[in-house]
């Protein structure tokens, strides 16, 4: 096996859920090999270094291993190697802070109001949710 499918390889190593994500991701642009732009039915050889843009990160990955089966997560991992930079992979950190904690209203405000509620639910919405 000299070659795989980009879409199938990135389902195979479980970058995405399933293979029509991964196939719908590299349509719309977001995965490139080696720097070039690349459609679903392009291949992926050994070697080859991918940027992927997922849920608004930037991911950066070399291809170790070929695969067109899924394998189990401890598996998968060995197939390729994370060149994505540290400050992309603390992105995540940065937006979840302090999106752990549970609700807190004051003792004896009772429920929201529709409005207060519609308040809340805007000030609470993803903010790359726009993007995709």
């Amino acid at each position: 096996m000299d070659k795989v499918r980009i879409d199938k390889w990135l389902w195979a190593v479980r970058i995405f859920k399933s293979r029509t994500l991964a196939t719908d991701v590299v349509k719309k642009g977001k995965v490139r090999i080696n720097q070039q732009p690349v459609k679903p039915s392009s291949t992926v050889t050994e070697g080859d270094r991918l940027q992927v843009q997922k849920e608004g990160f930037n991911l950066e990955i070399e291809v170790v291993k070929l695969l067109n089966k899924r394998v189990g997560a401890p598996l998968a991992v060995t197939c390729y190697v994370d060149h994505t930079p540290e400050d992309e992979m603390n992105k995540y950190k940065d937006w979840f802070v302090g999106k752990s904690k549970g609700e807190f209203r004051e003792k004896g405000a009772g429920r929201p109001t529709k409005r207060e509620r519609r308040e809340i639910e805007s000030f609470k919405e993803d903010p790359r949710s726009d993007t995709e």
